[in-house]
């Protein structure tokens, strides 16, 4: 799985989904130019000591994503898509991608891609989740839809046995 982020703006959001990616397995792409720098201490506090262990890729821009990643299949996140997250078979090989926090994934991308675009139902007049939790909700989905391959060692799974008291 990859998670990419196309201008994320707030480091914080960035190193919590860092930490994320680092718990799944999940490869990190940053689509430039991002709100932040890379070193800025509030990133690694929200990643905690895991942004070391995080495989992250930086790309000057889109253009650049798709050059270095050619045939990529891409699922587009925007509360402006008519299909649900949940209403897509994601492979084990696809991106998840999120768009800045303050403006989302431009329009002319959410054309190209209409067909690869999810959203997270939400009730009432909520604009968006926050983008840590959104790119939670997605990953979660795609790896539970892949059975949760390679997160799980054998033997370590056990089934939960429920007593009346």
């Amino acid at each position: 799985m990859d998670i990419v982020l196309y201008e994320p703006e707030m480091p914080a959001n960035t190193g919590n989904i860092g930490r994320t990616c680092v718990a799944t397995g999940t490869r990190l792409h940053l689509i430039q130019p991002l709100g932040f720098k890379i070193n800025e201490k509030s990133l690694k506090r929200a990643g905690l000591d895991y942004w070391d262990k995080l495989d992250v890729t930086l790309y000057a821009d889109f253009k650049d994503f798709l050059e270095r990643n050619p045939g990529a299949k891409l699922y587009m996140a925007t509360t402006k898509a008519k299909k649900v997250y949940t209403e897509v078979c994601y492979a084990p090989d696809c991106y998840l991608m999120f768009g800045p926090e303050s403006r989302g994934i431009p329009e002319e991308l959410l054309v190209r891609y209409q067909e690869t675009c999810v959203r997270i139902p939400m009730w009432g007049d909520i604009r968006s989740l926050n983008l840590s939790n959104s790119v939670a909700v997605l990953l979660y989905e795609a790896l539970r839809q892949n059975g949760f391959e390679k997160m799980t060692r054998e033997g370590q799974l056990h089934h939960l046995q429920w007593t009346e008291r």
